[in-house]
């Protein structure tokens, strides 16, 4: 058989492939359609057979099921997704608290995993089961309240060189400046995990605006694996397509690969100082998070076979970067927004603050202000940095609820069928902003609830 053959009869069986997926997935949809224990449920009505309610949710940021449709449909409801495919939001507080507490038939779907597995490799956020219970063994002692206390001079540092870089700005624009909050606040957040995290410098505050090799590597590589397409929600739930290109795969590679060079030499610098200085070491090289996970990697109690390997360990270093990096920047974005909007939570804000003594306050200071943590505590609560999270069902399952649901026939439903398969939205700024729970008020920034001090 000649080659120009060959390649035909592999064309055409592929084309034949492809035709007969074609005719298979209008099937599978609306089997699952028809099938769906949510079809029932009280929910807005679909605005588009392609689309679904998508693009009232996009156009809101998510927002619409708060704002709107909880008052109209409770805390648990049904909404469509692409194709008309019904999904399940949910912000009752005893359903939630079933799906988290059963990490073994509640996983994460396939293009989230999928999504971050590209950047971050098998790391916390990606693994699932008994290899994620074990990664947090191993990690936890890394993150235990005396070696986070320990982090507060770096934090302190970069707050202050983000601080006289704003003033500066502000003095050359004649005292009056308009200043770019979440921009700065991104860049002090990357130095500060990098410091903290693995002893990295990525010089995101630097006067001179140069971003190093590994922070545009994670810059490119995160904007990559994160942007949405159809294309990639496809090769997510088929891994066959995988091996075809997508938009930024090549971009994302590269970074990758920069990443894996620049951690893998991180970890071999962790390994031969511990090694060579012993587990008592005491120096601030081996408090950051890295030195710490491989110390505890290396711990002479966990049997070899047990222990992380360097691939696992490699995977928390884009971890750690991206598991903090935008929660902490925008997060605090939030609060510095709340704060310009009540002139008084401020002004009681800055009074308990010049009560501190020092400009680089310990954990032990930062834990004796009651105010500021009131201030935080809401600014979580009213601007929650991660409003939602996704889930899917990997085998049957009953979810029960805390707040009946009465659905399209008249039914009050307690509990409801999960079916092996079916994605489910866990509301945490549902929770945060219920009125049943926060009282009629819970829409706005409760002032009220932060004692003067």
């Amino acid at each position: 058989m000649s080659e120009i053959s060959a390649q035909l009869i592999c064309s055409a069986l592929g084309l034949g492939a492809l035709l007969l997926y074609a005719l298979y997935l209008p099937l599978v949809l609306l089997y699952k359609h028809y099938n769906s224990s949510f079809r029932d449920l009280p929910g807005p009505p679909s605005t588009s057979w392609l689309k679904g309610n998508f693009p009232e949710m996009q156009e809101s940021e998510n927002t619409i099921f708060y704002k709107k449709w909880a008052n109209e449909y409770g805390p648990t409801m049904q909404f469509k997704v692409f194709f008309n495919m019904s999904r399940l939001y949910t912000a009752d507080t005893k359903a939630l608290n079933h799906i988290l507490h059963n990490e073994y038939i509640y996983h994460k779907p396939r293009i989230t995993q999928w999504s971050l597995g590209r950047l971050t490799g098998p790391g916390l956020f990606y693994v699932q089961g008994d290899k994620h219970k074990f990664q947090r063994r191993i990690i936890s002692p890394a993150f235990s309240p005396g070696q986070l206390r320990g982090f507060s001079e770096t934090f302190s540092e970069k707050a202050e060189e983000l601080r006289d870089i704003w003033a500066s700005q502000i003095e050359v624009d004649g005292n009056v400046a308009q200043v770019d909050a979440l921009s700065w606040l991104s860049k002090m957040t990357l130095d500060v995990i990098g410091r903290t995290g693995f002893h990295y410098d990525f010089h995101a505050l630097s006067p001179e605006g140069n971003a190093n090799e590994l922070n545009k590597a994670l810059s490119i590589g995160f904007h990559a694996a994160t942007r949405f397409s159809i294309w990639l929600m496809i090769q997510s739930v088929l891994p066959v397509t995988r091996w075809m290109p997508s938009s930024g795969s090549a971009q994302l590679r590269k970074a990758k690969k920069t990443m894996d060079r620049i951690g893998q030499e991180l970890l071999q610098e962790s390994k031969a100082q511990l090694m060579t200085s012993g587990k008592k070491l005491d120096t601030w090289r081996s408090k950051d998070l890295l030195s710490l996970l491989v110390r505890s990697n290396m711990n002479a109690d966990i049997p070899y076979r047990q222990r992380m390997s360097d691939e696992d360990v490699l995977a928390q270093v884009p971890t750690f970067v991206f598991a903090g990096h935008d929660t902490i920047s925008s997060g605090t974005a939030w609060s510095l927004y709340a704060l310009s909007l009540h002139d008084s939570v401020q002004d009681s804000l800055r009074k308990e603050l010049l009560r501190v003594p020092t400009e680089r306050p310990t954990m032990e200071d930062l834990n004796s202000l009651p105010y500021l943590d009131a201030v935080v505590k809401e600014t979580l609560r009213f601007h929650s940095p991660a409003p939602e999270t996704a889930r899917v069902a990997v085998k049957d399952d009953i979810l029960p609820l805390n707040t009946p649901v009465t659905d399209k026939n008249g039914i009050v439903h307690r509990e409801i069928c999960i079916k092996k398969g079916q994605h489910l939205l866990l509301a945490i700024s549902g929770v945060n902003l219920a009125k049943e729970i926060w009282g009629e008020d819970a829409m706005d920034f409760k002032t009220l609830v932060i004692q003067t001090p």
